[in-house]
């Protein structure tokens, strides 16, 4: 079977899946589990968990506010997700709601997500709202999630085998994969001699059966 095919088929069963409902438990920004599927929420990108924004003395944690905003719009209430993809990185593309409220809109109306226009379009709007009233991040120097991403990729990259960054961890808690901008990145240690090993992708590394952080 080609990879094409294998993807439109894959998309077709996650079209044709109903949405889940249940308690979230908030990973980050834009991430989030309902038991035991986890959920990257559509046409948002947060910054991540150990992620500042500002300068100087207005330098603030906006992933950690990120997080704890994205905690607030879902705790203690049904959230409904509504499955449109699989990433290819063990996360299902999803529309969310907290009974009436769109999650990603709330999150980019409040600015503490960026409208994330490479994947789609749908919060350009709320999020022209969010840098003209200059909510969360819009109110100072701020970095892109993404730019953010790349930056640590690049730096991390000057240091590792062959330029791949990705960390394969193994600990009680199983086979863990660590990019760059996870929290718990510069605290893992490789040992070859117990069978941990770098990758060059998170793809690479999920294929390998290498589970991302449950925390990133």
């Amino acid at each position: 079977m080609t990879r094409t095919l294998f993807s439109l088929i894959l998309l077709c069963l996650l079209s044709a899946s109903p949405a889940q409902a249940g308690t979230a438990r908030v990973i980050d920004g834009d991430t989030l589990d309902i038991g035991d599927t986890r959920y990257r929420i559509h046409g948002i990108d947060a910054p991540e968990r150990g992620q500042r924004c500002g300068a100087g003395d207005d330098e603030w944690p906006c992933g950690a506010r990120a997080t704890e905003k994205l905690t607030d719009l879902t705790l203690g209430r049904d959230l409904r997700c509504e499955p449109l993809e699989d990433d290819g990185l063990g996360r299902t593309v999803a529309k969310c709601f907290a009974g009436d409220v769109d999650v990603g809109a709330a999150m980019v109306e409040s600015g503490m997500a960026w409208a994330f226009v490479k994947y789609a379009e749908d919060y350009v709007r709320h999020e022209a709202q969010a840098r003209a009233e200059r909510r969360g991040v819009w109110r100072g120097v701020r970095e892109a999630p993404w730019d953010y991403r790349a930056k640590r990729w690049r730096v991390a990259a000057q240091q590792a085998p062959e330029g791949c960054a990705i960390k394969g961890n193994i600990s009680a808690n199983g086979k863990i994969h660590h990019p760059p901008w996870s929290r718990y990145y510069n605290r893992t240690r490789i040992s070859a001699a117990r069978g941990e090993r770098w990758f060059c992708s998170e793809r690479e590394a999920i294929a390998a059966s290498w589970r991302a952080p449950r925390n990133r």
